[in-house]
């Protein structure tokens, strides 16, 4: 629908000039006032199409000076072409027909140690174009200009710069004293700057960057305009044109995604571990950094203090590392040692200022790509352990689902690995029933009798409580992944009470021996904490079961020494190991929302 314009003309002498706007509708106001003759020509300009004279009772001389086309324009239809007035440049639509432009969170630091929407560093790479186009005089009409300029709202979640040429960038610096931002351009919006003149000219290019994610008090969406004022005491605009944009979020990768490179870290104590991750990344043929002890400051758990993912647009994808808000030693890393050039950071800070076990990145996982009753989520769910409703005393099950829950690729699809103490037992007990109860865990460590372990009453309640606790997840999961029975496969790991201070109340369950769903998912290679379970015939029963039960599958179970540098500490391999995987071929914007 075109813009509508009132002029109100004067007949008591003198004529009445204004600028017309191409592709606005004009209404001439001709009561308001008593004219002086009864019948007066309307002229026109031979490149306008009109199909004969017209008579009215007022004269109007149609000029090329008094017309003029303003579109300010941006990739409305994601094709990374900035397109001429698209009708559907000033809304957003999801899905494969959908419409609507796409900004970029500038969270990567190409100058510095700043992200760059934290500081006056421009990245024009970065960032989406949008372009202001005009067809008609040379210039405005006296006293008539344009403004660019944004709600105060959406000007704390973007920012607009012009580039300018060099000889440009001299005669400012050098004559009005204004040093601009580095990579030759201007600020012309951002949360302090809300409206500011732009030059009248053929085109005009701009640039727009996103400086903050969608949350729960921003929903992402940014609204510029464009507008052509008339001169007066009180400039009053007869023509705005509006553009719309949505800050692209920041998706997680599932264990599908093939892996780019695995983090571990180097402590005084685990040559071993390390020994077995090299072997692992070295079948894979991926990446590994070793995070040294100077870096991670003896602070092993890599896990625990980062999630990665990547933001995506038409012109442009790049990784972009999630900082968690556990703060300890490895707290500087993640800024320190990734952000950098088409890298990012980004972090936050929760509402309180005691952090939990809840908020570290163990506690963080996303599911492969899944269909629930009938709708898609091609990039997953995110999944976030939280205390059961009806817990009071702390003993929770749910509050780390690393220790719990993997996935793993599969020929069709993936498959859901879950912790399983009832299956252990079963398995320990079947040891016990064939004459194998004197057969000891943890042979070469702190040796425990098959025997003595499963008939303590503590053991019994343990087991009872824990599968209580992981059945109630297992529901849950089955409902909001829309899985059956045979996508999961049941793991044997025993999990015992034990009081540790992460916990409010000092309560909480831990593996028994290393926890062999907490592994990290290379592709079909699988690094899986070698269990050190009672040995029958010379080899471990519970790395027998986990092989029979996943190698048929296609996967490869490689298991890793982390018993004495993890395990103890009440962690297993995918606690002291990340990875950065590789994005998705899926577009977002593609979603049916």
């Amino acid at each position: 629908m075109p813009q509508n314009r009132t002029l109100t003309v004067d007949f008591n002498g003198g004529t009445t000039e204004v600028l017309y706007v191409v592709g606005t509708q004009l209404t001439i106001n001709l009561y308001r006032y008593r004219p002086g003759s009864s019948c007066l020509m309307i002229s026109q300009m031979p490149f306008l199409h009109m199909n004969k004279t017209t008579y009215v009772p007022y004269s109007i001389d149609i000029s090329s000076d008094c017309l003029t086309e303003i579109s300010l324009d941006v990739d409305a239809d994601r094709d990374g072409v900035v397109e001429k007035n698209n009708p559907n440049k000033a809304s957003w639509k999801w899905g494969p027909g959908g419409h609507g432009a796409i900004l970029l969170v500038n969270c990567d630091c190409d100058s510095g140690k700043r992200p760059d929407n934290e500081k006056n560093y421009v990245d024009l790479k970065d960032m989406s174009q949008m372009v202001l186009r005009t067809v008609g005089p040379k210039e405005l009409p006296k006293g008539h200009k344009l403004m660019l300029h944004m709600s105060a709202p959406d000007a704390a979640g973007a920012r607009v710069y012009n580039k300018l040429h060099e000889t440009k960038m001299y005669f400012t610096y050098f004559n009005l004293g204004v040093l601009l931002a580095e990579g030759y351009c201007l600020l012309m919006l951002d949360s302090g700057i809300l409206a500011q003149e732009t030059a009248y000219t053929k085109e005009t290019i701009f640039y727009v960057e996103g400086v903050k994610f969608a949350d729960k008090d921003f929903a992402g969406l940014v609204r510029i305009h464009v507008s052509l004022l008339q001169p007066g005491t009180r400039e009053t605009p007869i023509y705005t044109d509006t553009v719309q944009f949505k800050m692209a979020p920041w998706i997680m990768t599932p264990n599908l995604q093939a892996p780019v490179k695995v983090y571990v870290c180097s402590t005084h104590d685990n040559a071993k571990f390390l020994d077995g991750m090299k072997t692992l990344v070295g079948t894979v043929g991926c990446e590994l950094h070793v995070i040294t002890e100077t870096v991670n400051r003896g602070d092993r758990w890599i896990q625990d203090e980062m999630e990665f993912g990547y933001v995506h647009a038409p012109h442009k994808t790049f990784p972009v590392v999630l900082d968690s808000p556990r703060d300890r030693a490895l707290d500087n890393f993640p800024y320190n040692e990734l952000l950098g050039p088409d890298f990012g950071y980004v972090t936050f800070n929760p509402p309180r200022d005691e952090v939990n076990s809840l908020e570290s990145f163990g506690n963080l996982e996303v599911s492969p790509p899944v269909t629930v009753n009938g709708k898609s989520y091609p990039l997953g769910r995110i999944i976030i352990g939280g205390a059961f409703p009806f817990q009071t005393d702390g003993r929770n099950m749910s509050s780390v689902t690393q220790n719990f829950l993997r996935s793993v690729p599969v020929l069709c699809g993936f498959r859901l690995l879950l912790a399983s103490p009832h299956a252990a037992y079963k398995l320990f007990q079947g040891l016990q029933e064939t004459g194998h109860g004197q057969a000891k865990f943890f042979e070469g460590h702190e040796c425990l009798y098959v025997k003595i372990t499963m008939y303590t009453d503590d053991t019994v309640t343990d087991v009872l409580f824990s599968q209580t606790c992981i059945d109630w997840n297992r529901d849950r999961l089955k409902n909001e992944l829309e899985l059956d029975e045979d996508d999961i496969v049941d793991i044997p790991v025993l999990f015992k009470s034990a009081e540790y201070k992460s916990f409010k109340t000092g309560k909480g369950a831990v593996s028994y021996y290393p926890d062999t769903v907490n592994m990290i998912v290379l592709g079909k290679n699988l690094g899986i904490a070698k269990p050190f379970g009672p040995k029958v015939d010379g080899k471990c029963a519970v790395e027998k079961e986990v092989v029979r039960l996943l190698e048929p599958l296609g996967l490869i179970c490689n298991f890793i020494d982390d018993f004495t540098t993890y395990h103890l500490y009440l962690g297993d391999v995918h606690c002291g190991s990340n990875v950065r995987r590789k994005a998705f071929n899926f577009k977002w914007w593609e979603m049916e929302m």
